[in-house]
């Protein structure tokens, strides 16, 4: 196998989860070989059915001991035990890529299998996924964080290559600080969500439909422009300093809802900061704002 262009490989998904069918597609997508699959809830086996057309269902045992690259795709506390498990049933040998999609995980959860004489990769697409066919169009313009063992070269060329055919972009994530680069996408991702959530069903509590179609455009313009300007494009009052209006928000939040008012303290807070940091608050703008939020707390 070339470092730098992987042959073409049988691969085995364990298992046919949102991200394992997707990936697995996708590889298939750039030539691969998708031998075998994983999957016992009904979900699984339709995402399986929809993704990986013909592709067996087989324990995870057999999935990995017939694969030239095993990809594992499973929740991030489930990933060691399962590693382990693989290695004391002898699935791994010699040669074969092991590759998991733990954001949480660097490569050495897969030290079990390095034992068998693997090379270890961990590739962690930076997507929300569906399971949805749609989804592996989605990586053309997504990032995996990349991490392989130190200092080869070779291995790290193996893993960026690969992602690289599945139309992605690979970004190297060295072991030591792959838990805070998880962290990082988790609070920006995750919460994201619940914030979009929060204020949806606000509006619906004011009566103001459809919420999703409001906030739409809003959202939209607001993550573009934060992507592109950084913290010049924070904006309202308390980007302004309209203490005043902060604290009306907090009386109508802790009437509607005092876990979403809760919330606001803190992000308030924390915008309060980073809008004096980068010079667009004057002090006492923001003392005054930072005021307001401990006293209505």
């Amino acid at each position: 196998m070339s470092a730098g262009r992987p042959a073409r490989l049988a691969v085995g998904v364990v298992s046919a989860g949102r991200v394992g069918s997707v990936i697995g597609a996708a590889l298939a997508a750039a030539g691969h070989h998708v031998v075998a699959t994983s999957g016992v809830s009904r979900a699984s086996v339709q995402r399986a059915a929809a993704l990986l057309p013909d592709v067996p269902l087989l324990p995870p045992d057999e999935v990995v001991a017939g694969a030239g690259l095993a990809l594992l795709a499973v929740p991030d506390d489930v990933l060691p035990g399962l590693v382990r498990g693989l290695a004391a049933a002898g699935s791994f040998r010699p040669g074969q890529i092991v590759v998991h999609t733990s954001g949480a995980h660097g490569v050495a959860v897969l030290d079990p299998a390095v034992e068998h004489g693997v090379l270890p990769l961990a590739l962690h697409p930076a997507m929300t996924f569906t399971g949805r066919v749609e989804d592996v169009q989605r990586l053309t313009s997504c990032c995996f964080g990349v991490t392989a063992p130190e200092p080869d070269e070779a291995a790290w060329s193996v893993g960026e290559a690969l992602v690289v055919e599945m139309t992605a972009e690979p970004v190297r994530v060295p072991e030591a600080v792959r838990p805070l680069y998880h962290a990082a996408l988790a609070h920006g991702a995750n919460h994201l969500v619940t914030l979009v959530r929060d204020a949806a069903d606000l509006l619906a509590k004011a009566g103001i439909e459809p919420a999703e179609r409001l906030l739409g455009p809003l959202l939209s313009a607001a993550l573009d422009n934060a992507l592109r300007h950084g913290d010049r494009a924070l904006t309202g009052p308390v980007a302004r300093g309209d203490a005043g209006t902060v604290a009306t928000h907090l009386r109508v939040l802790d009437a509607a809802d005092p876990d979403v008012a809760r919330t606001y303290r803190t992000l308030a807070g924390r915008t309060a900061r980073r809008a004096r940091a980068a010079g667009l608050l004057p002090e006492q703008a923001a003392a005054d704002v930072l005021t307001t939020l401990r006293e209505d707390s």
